[in-house]
Parts: structure tokens; sequence; C-alpha cells
């Protein structure tokens, strides 16, 4: 069956963020998406409803810079701010919440929300994890996934820099970012299948639709995926980063990195999918040590630190950010390696103060401040 690729004349952006809503007092997960809809109105197109009553996506339109990124996602979080004071709520941003209990959560009454938690139970249940969503248009099939594969080398880059969910229920996961390790656990969630071709990926496809293991391309949860009805590549590793800052600084590194994919593509340069094995590993590297691990460089078992590698490939895309014009936030991206990432931060409140609360009330201070805070 075909499946039709509408794609992009340009390398359009699109973002979205999986927000947390929290008690004002108490800071945990509160179940008010409802009563937000109650007074925008569930027609408003870029804030949307998400799994748990406690969870809220915003998104922006379709971007041709980072200054429209940050100009569209900065407007929601006005909207959100904006009756905050009047439900006693207030918003929060990372991959995890640090002690709210999965079992507490409400789910929001959408028939395709039931139909999840129907179908894989426990496992979706415990989906309390908030994410980063970045959209970038292809051209046309056989660019998405020549770009698609490009991009599958650098998700431990992008996953390590986002990691911002070192704590689940109220422990110390050991991870920087446990967010994806839930993720795995869904049938269709976590690693990518790799595929060669656009034709691979369609008979990979229609075999899954006519299997009943997915209802369409919304069914596949994987770090990165085509999307063929928007005519985007869409990366979905990332942790919900704690800032307004630091999404558009992680942003600019993805747009970065597909405008030099895009030259190698042009000059007829294709990038093959690296091993699974590799895949998998990396990723476990990235997810548990951050900016700390030493990922697989090659097929042979080189290694190299991933916060070196960071540091080389910002030379290598910074005449790309002179470019797009995202000189700016690209350079932001070694604040993240010289100051600290979410995660790290994160730990350093709670051996300060010793209490999850205090955590939670630092991420509250860093979104409404769109900056992030560091700990002495």
């Amino acid at each position: 069956m075909p499946l039709e690729f509408i794609g992009s004349p340009a390398m359009t952006m699109g973002v979205e963020v999986e927000v947390q809503i929290l008690d004002a007092k108490t800071k945990d997960l509160n179940p008010s998406s409802p009563k937000i809809f109650e007074r925008i109105g569930e027609d408003y197109k870029h804030i949307k409803p998400e799994l748990i009553q406690s969870m809220i996506e915003i998104n922006t339109g379709i971007c041709s810079d980072i200054r429209q990124v940050r100009s569209d996602l900065e407007k929601q979080i006005n909207v959100l701010k904006s009756f905050s004071d009047e439900l006693g709520i207030t918003f929060a941003s990372s991959g995890s919440h640090p002690f709210a209990r999965y079992m507490d959560r409400i789910l929001y009454p959408a028939e395709r929300y039931r139909y999840l938690i129907d179908r894989n139970r426990w496992i979706a249940q415990r989906l309390m994890i908030f994410g980063l969503h970045i959209h970038v248009g292809m051209r046309d099939a056989r660019h998405a996934m020549a770009m698609n594969n490009a991009m599958l080398h650098y998700l431990p880059h992008l996953l390590a820099l986002s990691a911002s969910s070192p704590f689940w229920q109220g422990k110390d996961t050991g991870l920087a970012s446990s967010r994806v390790t839930i993720f795995e656990a869904l049938p269709t969630g976590g690693h990518p299948c790799t595929f060669e071709t656009w034709d691979e990926f369609v008979s990979f496809y229609d075999a899954m639709i006519a299997s009943k293991s997915i209802s369409s391309i919304k069914d596949i949860w994987w770090d990165i995926r085509p999307h063929p009805e928007y005519g985007t590549i869409e990366i979905r590793v990332c942790d919900g980063l704690a800032t307004i800052e630091e999404t558009c600084s992680l942003v600019a590194l993805a747009q970065c990195l597909y405008a030099w994919f895009d030259d190698q593509y042009r000059n007829e340069r294709v990038v093959s999918p690296p091993p699974y094995w590799i895949l998998r590993e990396n990723k476990w590297k990235a997810s548990r040590y951050g900016l700390e691990g030493e990922i697989i460089l090659d097929a042979k078992g080189k290694t190299g630190l991933l916060r070196k590698e960071i540091e080389r490939l910002l030379t290598t895309l910074q005449p790309y950010a002179l470019k797009l014009g995202c000189q700016k936030e690209l350079a932001q991206i070694q604040n993240f390696l010289d100051k600290g990432c979410s995660y790290e931060r994160q730990r350093k409140v709670f051996e300060k103060e010793g209490m999850f609360i205090a955590v939670a009330e630092s991420l509250v201070e860093e979104f409404w401040q769109g900056k992030p805070l560091y700990v002495n």
C-alpha cells in the first residue's frame, strides 16, 4: 500500500514541548488540563491535551528559523501563565517529575488514550514522562530517509544534552535520563528499526498495519521517525528541557545538523544507519552517564567521550549556524558542557537541600525565568 510522503520545499521546523502541570503549593503534579481547556477552548491548536491530565503539550507553527520557534513557544507559555494563579497551579519542564507517583495520575478523557491504556496496560500507565519533539521538513521520501539515517548517529548527543530525568517517584535512578528507559517498554517505542531506503520502511509499515500492530504512524514512538503526513522527520529522543533558552539551543543544534547532512546529501554522500548494536549501546551510555558517556564511534569499537565529541561537533556546525542565523543559540550549547545540564543541576539541588520538593521548586523557577539556574 502506498505511503505518501507529503514533502516540504524547505527544511522548516515545528517543535512540541510536553509541560508538567503542578500544584502551586505542594509542587506535586496536578490534574488541571481539563480546566485549562475550559478557558482556552479545545480547538486552540497550539496547546493540546496529553495522556494524563497533569501534562499538556505546547507547540509551534511551521517555523523557518529559531527566532520564530522562540516566539511561538513564549506565546504559548504566556497563555498558560495567564491563568495559573486563578487555578492554583504552576508549570515546569523536565523529562520526569522528581517525586510524583504514576499510579496517582488521571487519564485525559479521550478515546485514543483509553485505547493506549487498554492495549498496553501497566506499560502505558507508567508514561508519566515529558519530552521535546522536533520536526524538520524534508523535500521527499528519499531525502527523508537519508536525513533520518544521518541523524541516527547523533541521537546520543541530543539525549545527553537534554537529559533531565534523574529522579523517578522520589528516588535517584542513577541515570541521566530515566525517561527513555520507560518509553523503551512500549512495543513500538525506543530504538528505531533501521532502513536503507524509503521502500524498506514502507514494506515494514504495511506489515505493521496488516498485523494490527499499529493503526497509523502515530503508533510508532521511536526515538526518531518519519512523519509522512507532515512531510517531516520527527526527533523524539530528547527529554523535556527545563528552560526556553535550553530548548531553543537544542532545536538550533538539530537544525544545524540537518543543514550539514543536507550539504552532504546534495554532494551524493549518503550516510548509512549505524549498526543496531551501536545504536542501542550509545543510547544506553548517553542515558546512563549523560555527557560523561563514552560513545562508540565505529564498528571496530573505537570510543570517544561524548562531551569531547559535542565540542568538536560545535566547531563543525558554526558555518551552518551563521547561515541559519542561530549562532547565539548554538554557542549556548557550550553552557551545557561548562555549567551543567538539567540532570546535573537537579542533583546539585537535592544534594544541597535534601528534599525532592526543592528540586521541583527549582524546575518551576527555571521554567518561569526561561534560563537555567546554576547551583554552587
